[in-house]
């Protein structure tokens, strides 16, 4: 009796690939095939007679083949929107994914605390000159919070973004929900050590004022992943030349 040539790569070989492998290889392919149709994407024809062949090296190199032509999306970002597009039907986006309603009601409520603290006398040119170091109390408070509510904007107004075009694209993934609450506190973080920090070091303080301190608290927290990596590239530097080891 004969044997074809995926029944020979499957049975043969213990510990060769095994069946439910085989299987997500299959269904990554029919995935990745109906979302180029539906988006209109050119796929490569040679696709075809690899996927009939259905051998274990045409698989894989099929599922190759359509990883470029899907790209930026990915079999993972693909299967996630095939469920949340078939898995809930009837549903508003909101409710399909907590995301965006989360990240949505995040910005509404630093919107909110801008503008109370904003209309706070105590949050002045003046206050804000003060800085961490000679401000206290209540007026320190409120200036923080005035601050971090600028720095949350700008880390939402950059998340919002990337997760609007993550959709578009097909690019989004579960994981990426765990990633953006820790961003949101980085972005906070950067936002009070670029408008705190840095402007205590400026040369003129006469120009530490609202609506600097305030543009630093914005960039801080939408570049929170650029001063990051500025940051990380300083400690390298300062690590390797401590653990440079001396040439006799």
């Amino acid at each position: 009796m004969e044997t074809t040539d995926n029944q020979k790569t499957t049975t043969s070989n213990p510990n060769g690939i095994s069946g439910e492998v085989i299987n997500e290889l299959s269904q990554e392919i029919n995935n990745m095939l109906s979302y180029a149709v539906y988006n209109g994407i050119i796929i490569n024809t040679e696709v075809n007679g690899l996927i009939q062949n259905s051998s274990v090296d045409d698989l894989i190199n099929a599922h190759n083949l359509l990883a470029k032509n899907v790209a930026p999306a990915t079999p993972k970002s693909i299967e996630y929107t095939k469920q949340l597009r078939d898995g809930e039907k009837g549903r508003s986006i909101f409710n399909k994914l907590p995301l965006v309603r989360n990240l949505i009601l995040l910005a509404v409520i630093f919107l909110i605390l801008f503008i109370i603290t904003g209309l706070s006398p105590k949050v002045n040119n003046h206050s804000l000159s003060e800085g961490i170091l000679n401000n206290n109390g209540l007026s320190l408070l409120l200036n923080l919070t005035f601050l971090s509510s600028v720095s949350g904007l700008g880390v939402l107004f950059y998340l919002l973004k990337k997760v609007t075009d993550s959709i578009q694209n097909c690019t989004l993934v579960e994981e990426e929900f765990i990633s953006y609450t820790a961003q949101i506190l980085l972005g906070i973080i950067a936002g009070l050590i670029m408008s705190e920090i840095i402007s205590f070091y400026s040369s003129n303080p006469q120009d530490i004022n609202l609506f600097s301190k305030s543009v630093l608290a914005l960039i801080g927290g939408f570049s929170s992943d650029a001063i990051f990596s500025v940051l990380q590239g300083i400690i390298d530097r300062v690590k390797s030349f401590f653990t440079t080891p001396i040439i006799k």
